[in-house]
This record gives structure tokens, C-alpha cells and sequence, in this order.
């Protein structure tokens, strides 16, 4: 029930409730028959036994039509219902007893009761009103379903809305930041609507203000690196010039993974997907290395591969850039298998869950030479290109995998 839709609950409570009420007519129908069947047969056998019992006194008219009154029944000619008793009528009681004998009749017309006795014949029609109790309540139920279903419509009409503000959201959420959400009324649907549009407004404004942001200061961080650099070749001091020229590379790295954070999460954001094999990714990914020497590469596959190019060539270098920079013998080691892609570097076992390293700025305890953005950022592309991140220690290796099926 926790899953269902607000319109598939409202579909399931109407359809039980008007099914519930349908079937308490049925019921209450039957019973009410089998009802009135048992008592007019009771109501014709008193009829027929008071009528019986009091022919032998020899009443006079006057006696017979008080019984007539007090049964509500009618003397009818015999030979004048006898044709359409043959024709129409169905007996529904017939008896005999030591005083006579018995028959009730169904016609088009009404109910007649046939009373014989010693060569008497007697054909009474009862004139009682006929019972309306499952017509009204036919009438009734009608105007309850009627109603159930008038409320039915009014429900989903006001639901209606909910739909349309989905649509609007998921829109949103695909990418489109400059989707609006408008709706008149100032009801519950309205308010929340209201909130969202609100809440649009106010992530465009952030996103505009960090875009901006993040595009200043990786400028105004670029123009004294590059002086910097420059300036550094002028150094004679070979091991002062290249610890400087490292500390350059780090920060230029440190601007790319930033920049590549930024593009992976805007909303709309899509890879380019194209044809390609792994090899050709992997060869890719190692140019991307700033220690290419510390890079083995081993089985390469050369199957096919849909997937972008650029951005699994990234999340591949980051990996083999982290199995150099905490690998205890400072190098890397890539192979493949029919099913994924395998970073291999000796160290110890990490010390939490995959998961709290794919955290942006988390690091192990003991590291202390990077940002924290590396495993960050491969989890996000591969997350946007369908692929999956694993990891295991083995033998004292940490191999950190790119599952391809």
C-alpha cells in the first residue's frame, strides 16, 4: 500500500466501496424475497384455514364479508380467472388437509387462493398493496452508487492537477532550469506548487551565483599558475625547480578536477556516447597520466564498447593517478577481464567502505597528498554513463573495478 499512487488508491477505495455496495443489494434482495415469499404463504395458509374452518357454520354474507375486510381479499367467479390461472398463473402453494384442500396461484394480475370443502369452492383474490421495499431500495442504492461515482469524478478532477506538477518537476529535475510551475487555485495542490516554483527559483539563483563563482576563481587562479610555471624554468636549482614545477601540476590538477565536478553534476548534463573499444579508452586514459612510466598495462581487450569516450577515459585515469599516488611501491597495474576493467596497486586494505571514499574530500586517515576528488569524480562519471565501481583487497592489492556488464 506504501506504493501505491494517490489516483490508484483512489481507483481501488471507490471501486471496493461501490462493489461492497452492489453486493449488499444483492444480498439484502435475496433475503428480502425469500422474505416475502414466507410471508405471504404464511398470510394465504391463515386466509385458507379461517375461511375452511368457519364454511361448515353456515355464515351468512354478512360473517363472509367481514372475513373478506379483516383478510383484505376479494370473492372472485371462478370461471372468470379460470383461463388465465391455465394460461399465466403458476401455483405456488398447493395442500391438502382433513378439512380441505388449498391453492395459491401467481398471476399477472395477483395472487389468488383456491378454498375447496365438501363441494364448496371458493376463489378469493388477495387485494393487499403490493410490497415496495426492494424497489425503494433498488431506488436508494442507485442514488448512493450515483453519488459514489459523482464523487469519484470529483476526486480525480481534483487530483488532476497532481499529475500536471510532476511532469513539471521531473522536467526540472531532467535539466530544464528554466521550467516554472504555475497553478491558479489557492488550494493544497496550489501551495505546494507555489513552494516548488519558489524552491526553482531560488536553486537557479544558487547555481547561477556557484557557476559564476567557480568560473572567477579557477580564472583568477590559472593567471598566476601559469606565471608561476613560467617563472620557474628561470630556477637553477634543479630540485627547488622541480619540487616547485610539482606543486604547479598539483594545483592544475586540482582546477581540472574541480572543473570536471562542475560540468558532472549540472542538470543537463549528457554524455556522448559513440562506438569505440577498451583499448582504445585505456590508451587514452594513460596519455592522460603525469607518470606514464608508473603505469603497467596488461590483457587488453579490444572488444566494442558504447559508451563516452572522454569522460571513462577520465574516470580510468583518476584511478590509475590514485594506485601511483597510494600504492606503497608507487605504481599501477591495469588489466582487463570479459566482464571489467581492473586497477591493481599494492597497499593495505582500506579502512571504510567504497562508499565513503567516493564522498567529495574524503580521504584515508594516513593520506595526505590529494584533495579528495578522485574517487569522487569516478564515481559521478560512471554513474552517468551506467556503469558500476567496485572494489576488493586480495594477496595485499587494492583493485578498484569498473564493472562493463
Amino acid at each position: 500500500m506504501k506504493n501505491l499512487s494517490v489516483t490508484t488508491f483512489v481507483h481501488i477505495l471507490f471501486s471496493l466501496a461501490i462493489a461492497i455496495t452492489i453486493a449488499t443489494i444483492f444480498l439484502f434482495l435475496s433475503w428480502n424475497k425469500n422474505k416475502i415469499k414466507m410471508d405471504e404463504m404464511y398470510h394465504h395458509k391463515l386466509i385458507a384455514d379461517s375461511f375452511l374452518s368457519n364454511i361448515e357454520l353456515d355464515m351468512s354474507q354478512e360473517q363472509l364479508n367481514k372475513l373478506y375486510d379483516k383478510f383484505d381479499v376479494q370473492n372472485v367467479d371462478l370461471q372468470s380467472v379460470k383461463k388465465e390461472v391455465e394460461e399465466f398463473g403458476t401455483t405456488i402453494f398447493g395442500g391438502e388437509s382433513a378439512i380441505g384442500t388449498i391453492k395459491i396461484f401467481d398471476t399477472p394480475s395477483g395472487q389468488y387462493i383456491y378454498i375447496q370443502r365438501l363441494g364448496f369452492n371458493l376463489m378469493l383474490k388477495d387485494n393487499r398493496s403490493k410490497n415496495y421495499i426492494s424497489t425503494i431500495v433498488v431506488s436508494l442504492s442507485l442514488i448512493v452508487i450515483g453519488i459514489f461515482i459523482l464523487l469519484y469524478y470529483a476526486v480525480l478532477k481534483k487530483l488532476k492537477p497532481l499529475k500536471k506538477l510532476h511532469r513539471d518537476i521531473e522536467e526540472f529535475a531532467n535539466g530544464n532550469l528554466k521550467k516554472r510551475i504555475r497553478y491558479k487555485n489557492d488550494d493544497e495542490i496550489g501551495k505546494i506548487a507555489k513552494s516548488f516554483d519558489n524552491a526553482i527559483v531560488s536553486i537557479n539563483d544558487l547555481s547561477d551565483s556557484k557557476n559564476l563563482f567557480m568560473r572567477n576563481i579557477m580564472h583568477e587562479l590559472k593567471t598566476p599558475i601559469t606565471k608561476g610555471r613560467i617563472l620557474v624554468e628561470s630556477i637553477d636549482d634543479e630540485s627547488t625547480k622541480n619540487m616547485l614545477i610539482k606543486s604547479f601540476d598539483r594545483m592544475n590538477e586540482l582546477i581540472a578536477e574541480i572543473a570536471t565536478v562542475e560540468k558532472l553534476t549540472a542538470q543537463n548534463f549528457k554524455p556522448d556516447f559513440e562506438m569505440t573499444t577498451i583499448d582504445n579508452v585505456i590508451k587514452i586514459a594513460q596519455n592522460l597520466l603525469l607518470n606514464e612510466k608508473n603505469c603497467k598495462i596488461e590483457n587488453i581487450d579490444n572488444r566494442p564498447i558504447f559508451t563516452d569516450i572522454k569522460l571513462l577515459s577520465i574516470a580510468i585515469k583518476n584511478l590509475l593517478d590514485n594506485g601511483i599516488k597510494y600504492g606503497t611501491d608507487k605504481t599501477v597495474k591495469l588489466q582487463t577481464t570479459p566482464e571489467a576493467i581492473e586497477i591493481v596497486s599494492k597497499g593495505a586494505e582500506l579502512n571504510h567502505p567504497l562508499k565513503y571514499y567516493t564522498e567529495p574530500f574524503s580521504q584515508g586517515e594516513k593520506r595526505n597528498s590529494g584533495f579528495g576528488l578522485g574517487l569522487y569524480i569516478v564515481k559521478n562519471i560512471l554513474d552517468k554513463i551506467n556503469l558500476k565501481l567496485k572494489y576488493r583487497h586480495e594477496d595485499g592489492y587494492n583493485i578498484f573495478i569498473i564493472k562493463l556488464v
